[in-house]
């Protein structure tokens, strides 16, 4: 992968981690700052359904972390673009409840992808 697509990629995962740590640490304190569309009495009755989500995302940014610790170019890049593809459908459904989720989720993931399909060598 190239080194713009190893940072964008290592953006994705960042990302992800943080949506780790909101989740499932500070769901009920800074969730409501960012889920503003929730009704503040919901946060402490889903902190488990969120902290299980946060588990998931996790799982994801693990995914892209170990893309980039791969030695093999040509493996850095199937397990880059697997994982993309999982936060790109994870963003496009989440988006169906919470737009801003294309935003920071799915188009995020769709530019990193193009950017590990387009430039496959470096």
């Amino acid at each position: 992968m190239s080194l713009v697509s190893k940072i964008l990629v290592g953006l994705v995962a960042l990302t992800h981690v943080y949506f780790c740590y909101l989740e499932m640490f500070a769901w009920e304190t800074r969730g409501p700052e960012v889920f503003t569309f929730m009704a503040p009495e919901l946060f402490a009755p889903t902190k488990v359904l969120a902290a299980n989500q946060g588990l998931y995302n996790l799982f994801l940014a693990g995914g892209l972390i170990w893309a980039l610790l791969v030695q093999s170019t040509q493996w850095q890049r199937h397990i880059a673009t697997y994982f993309l593809l999982c936060v790109l459908a994870a963003g496009l459904y989440g988006a169906l409840a919470f737009t801003v989720t294309l935003y920071v989720q799915a188009i995020p993931a769709a530019i990193a992808l193009a950017s590990v399909l387009i430039w496959r060598k470096a």
